[in-house]
């Protein structure tokens, strides 16, 4: 689990991040304002966590943009523990905050995750 650590602390600072672990899984919480289920493309595969993920952006009408400083994506390939695998995981998207967990077990092939939009305000 060393190396997603190590991966994750290499993230831009602007990223916001929890790694937590049980007996029986990994628990990855990445802040993600603006993401919902239908613009995050979550998949495991070959040993690697891989997120794509856009903001949605729509500003009202009678305002336009003066400056930007939030990222309209996140791109992020990280590697998965050695003793959990994707197959089983499960993950969740409220209000730009993602939570992934992943089951430990024996590593294996390539996972989609359906990501599921818990709730938007």
């Amino acid at each position: 689990m060393s190396a997603l650590r190590d991966a994750l602390r290499d993230l831009s600072e602007d990223v916001f991040f929890d790694l937590l672990e049980s007996e029986e899984a990994y628990l990855l919480v990445l802040d993600i304002p603006g993401v919902s289920a239908e613009t995050l493309d979550l998949s495991v595969e070959d040993g690697r966590i891989f997120i794509d993920a856009h903001r949605e952006k729509d500003p009202d009408s009678d305002f336009r943009y003066l400056e930007e400083n939030r990222s309209l994506f996140l791109e992020v390939d990280l590697p998965l523990p050695a003793d959990a695998i994707g197959t089983d995981s499960e993950a969740a998207v409220e209000r730009g905050v993602l939570e992934l967990t992943l089951p430990k077990s024996s590593a294996g092939g390539e996972t989609t995750i359906d990501v599921v939009d818990e709730g938007t305000d």
